[in-house]
């Protein structure tokens, strides 16, 4: 075990065990004003006008006319408005109330009445024509691997909604005070959120002021929407006076307004010579909501990914974002690899299963190795390693004879085992690194010998404070006790890009070591000293072309491979996991402990949403929007779980580290999701796959059951 693997203790473990931590709700209200949002009640509309109670002094309204600088939100795209009177969406943001005592301001939000035109919204992804996006990648002749193909084999799969649900609701407080706007709050990205906020209000960037409060999970779905949440709560607070004004979201709320995992369909027409995948032709369609929001990159990451790990010579991958009238969908642990490995997972099993082969050794057969071509003709420039991931876990889980032991069943309860193998793309796609992000890192030596760390990126309870202190105690040879990461404030730390994409370690942390060790050459007792550190494109890439979608998309991939075992009740349709077994490289761990943490989270997160988490709208509205009928997996449903760690280290990376937090949730569903098709001898072509698709499938195939 490289010396930075060994786990310590995490730095901000005693302040929230003990209570002490302060998230966004913890913060003195007196003097506090409180607002809460009057949402839209159609799915798509023009606001003919808002009717309000009667409110006395100190109690006031704010809408879009109250929007000093441009009533937009700065994202990708800059479509979503901080208020508007047209909807387009159940749930949008048309106005806010905000006073003193948030009993009351509340009981004013039960009176408010809307009065509006209602029009035809569009709720079905493949009746929609507005497109947002569109990417194509072609490689090889398809055209040709379809002519001469034994065997043309079609599929089709879908994917539905996940609520991200963090422990803690979206949140954020703001005042306006000496000339300056002060905004902080539960957040993952401190500058998207200024950015946001200086477009919106028309202030100078110095002039507005973004600190992450201690926040309490993100899974991506704090990357976007807080910057929505702080426009509207800085608009407030410029019309407050110089008070303070709080939004704190309650449970309902946050599901309702905030934004899910993209649902997706995804078309597969494969051809097969010999026994061998030969060509790929994918059509990638997901419901981007409302508004763009993040969905330009998830459809990049959807579209790069949907021949999964496989080498395919002939690939044509046409991948769509489409708008409908429902909430808008952005960021989630995974970013559209869960959509398209489920779907090419099971199409690979598929495929198997009609020639008559096992599906495992199928999918082995066909896996990329180092040197081979990706799907945007880029290289795997560093070792592949899921063959020996993939024998480490049909070892460990006892695979092939389970698989032969799990056949031809009867009787009430049945068995069966799933496999799946994945990649993630370390960093952002294409050129993002070099031509968007730019990042800078500095360290600050202060005269007490004393080194703070200063960057943008935050702490969500990944554990990124311990390891990004960790990499700079290790190149400096210094106790831990001597590194200072305190919570980040765009008034003191640099801009070192977003905390997503499973970049912070590999690129910020990089950045980092790199300063430390220069500053460890120069260190100079009793003096301050700042060293500042700017991101450098590996030089070994092959250029991205991201109109052609051609090139390296990624310096480097983290890897996975899954198994999973399931039970299934054919009278009840319950389904349970007796085990889960996974092998993980995202190079050298910083921290082991933490890294299988976030291993057997992601794991289980995968899991929840391809048996659990049915969120689909209905009729524009999500229906269950409270956690006793959003189901998600408790302590009680999670498996014997084995991690192991394989680790192939990237040069690039601190001490060979690549990204982690994004893998974990790619492969646990399209793995659970082929166990319970090899119980029931089915063919499944979607999740969440529930107890009454158990069922459907039992009567529909007139198989036994109970």
């Amino acid at each position: 075990m490289n010396p930075i693997s060994k786990p310590v203790q995490k730095t901000d473990h005693c302040a929230k065990a003990n209570g002490s931590a302060r998230y966004v709700c913890d913060y003195p209200v007196s003097g506090m004003l409180f607002g809460r949002i009057i949402r839209s009640e159609i799915a798509k509309g023009v606001v003919k006008r808002v009717i309000l109670p009667d409110m006395p002094q100190g109690y006031f309204y704010v809408d879009k006319n109250d929007v000093t600088g441009i009533n937009e939100v700065h994202m990708i795209q800059d479509d979503t408005p901080v208020f508007t009177d047209n909807v387009e969406f159940i749930g949008e943001p048309v106005g806010m109330l905000a006073g003193p005592d948030e009993d009351e301001v509340n009981k004013f939000l039960s009176a408010v009445e809307i009065d509006y035109i209602e029009l035809d919204p569009v709720l079905d992804v493949n009746k929609s024509d507005n497109v947002f996006f569109d990417f194509n990648i072609n490689k090889g002749d398809v055209d040709d691997a379809f002519k001469s193909a034994d065997k043309v084999i079609e599929g089709t799969y879908k994917t539905g909604l996940q609520e991200h649900i963090y422990l803690e609701t979206n949140g954020i407080i703001a005042e306006y005070r000496d000339g300056k706007l002060f905004v902080h709050g539960s957040l993952q990205c401190p500058y998207y959120v200024q950015r946001a906020v200086v477009r919106a209000t028309g202030l100078r960037p110095d002039d507005v002021i973004v600190r992450q409060d201690i926040t309490g999970g993100g899974f991506g779905g704090k990357e976007d929407f807080p910057s929505t949440l702080a426009c509207q709560v800085a608009v407030a607070a410029l019309k407050a006076g110089g008070k303070p004004v709080r939004v704190v979201f309650d449970r309902e709320e946050d599901i309702i307004a905030t934004s899910k995992r993209h649902p997706s369909i995804c078309t597969y027409k494969v051809a097969v010579k010999n026994g061998r995948v030969t060509g790929m032709a994918v059509d990638v369609l997901i419901d981007a909501g409302a508004y763009t929001t993040m969905s330009m990159v998830v459809l990049q990451r959807a579209t790069i990914g949907a021949c999964g790990v496989y080498d395919i010579a002939n690939i044509k991958i046409h991948g769509h974002a489409r708008k409908t009238n429902t909430v808008p969908n952005g960021a989630f642990r995974g970013f559209g690899g869960p959509q398209v490995f489920f779907a090419v997972e099971m199409m690979m099993t598929h495929v198997a299963k009609e020639l008559g082969v096992d599906s495992v050794d199928f999918k082995l057969a066909h896996f990329a190795k180092q040197g081979d071509l990706t799907s945007t003709s880029g290289i795997y420039h560093f070792p592949v390693p899921l063959l020996a991931m993939a024998e480490d876990v049909l070892r460990e889980s006892d695979y092939y004879r389970k698989m032969n032991e799990f056949k031809n069943q009867s009787g009430r309860f049945r068995r069966g085992i799933g496999f799946s193998a994945i990649f993630h793309g370390a960093g952002f796609t294409g050129n993002g690194e070099r031509d968007i992000i730019k990042a800078t890192a500095r360290l600050k030596k202060h005269t007490d010998g004393k080194v703070e760390i200063l960057t943008g990126n935050t702490d969500m309870g990944q554990g990124l404070n311990t390891t990004f202190i960790k990499i700079v105690a290790q190149e400096l040879s210094l106790p831990y006790e001597q590194v200072i990461n305190e919570l980040p404030d765009t008034s003191r730390v640099p801009d070192s890009g977003p905390t997503v994409a499973s970049r912070s370690i590999m690129v910020v942390g990089e950045l980092l070591r790199r300063a430390a060790a220069e500053l460890k050459n120069c260190w100079i007792d009793g003096e301050e000293q700042v060293i500042e550190k700017h991101y450098e494109h590996p030089d070994f890439l092959i250029p991205f072309n991201a109109d052609t979608f051609t090139g390296d998309a990624y310096p480097t991939y983290s890897w996975a491979v899954n198994a999973v075992e399931v039970e299934v009740d054919t009278l009840t349709g319950f389904i349970t996991v007796p085990g889960a077994w996974g092998s993980f490289d995202v190079g050298t761990p910083i921290d082991e402990n933490i890294v299988i943490g976030q291993m057997e989270g992601g794991f289980v997160q995968s899991l929840g949403w391809g048996i659990m988490e049915n969120c689909a709208p209905g009729n524009g509205r999500i229906g269950n929007k409270l956690m006793c009928d959003y189901i998600i997996p408790t302590s009680l449903d999670i498996p014997n779980m084995k991690i192991m760690l394989y680790v192939e280290q990237y040069p690039e990376g601190p001490f060979g580290a690549k990204g982690a937090g994004e893998m974990p949730h790619v492969g646990g569903a399209p793995a659970i999701i082929e166990a319970i098709q090899n119980a029931l001898g089915v063919n499944i072509y979607k999740l969440p796959f529930m107890p009454e698709d158990v069922m459907d499938a039992l009567r529909k195939e007139n198989l036994p059951y109970g």
